[in-house]
């Protein structure tokens, strides 16, 4: 079976995928309700880090399917 992109497209994309689902691992937490409150939701890795890190993974995304090798 013959795929359109080369192998090197294929991991980067693979490796973008990794690092949006880290980056939406780092936003996950524990929720405040309205009986409880967790100050958790505004800590720097929840606001700051994990977005950065998800966009980050989008943009790596579109470079990966955007890269094109050397010509030999």
């Amino acid at each position: 079976m013959k795929y359109n992109l080369p192998k090197r497209n294929a991991l980067l994309i693979a490796v973008s995928c990794l690092v949006i689902v880290a980056g939406f691992a780092l936003m996950a937490g524990a929720p405040s309700g309205a009986d409880t409150y967790n100050p958790d939701i505004f800590s720097f890795r929840r606001i700051t880090l994990g977005p950065m890190i998800a966009l980050g993974g989008f943009v790596l995304m579109i470079v990966a399917i955007l890269y094109k090798g050397k010509k030999k």
